[in-house]
């Protein structure tokens, strides 16, 4: 489980750099974005499974 988590956090990243650029004020941006998008998803990891 420890491995998968940290693959989507690496997937994360990835996902910032290439929406957001390289700099690190861009890549901060793009974090605080995802931020509060996990945040309106009611910052829970796992969300239950759609039917």
């Amino acid at each position: 489980m420890k491995v998968l988590v940290m693959l989507y956090s690496m997937k994360i990243s990835q996902d910032i750099r290439r929406e957001h650029g390289g700099t690190r004020v861009e890549i901060e941006e793009g974090m605080a974005e995802k931020s509060r998008e996990f945040a309106a998803a009611g910052n829970r990891v796992y969300l239950p499974i759609a039917d």
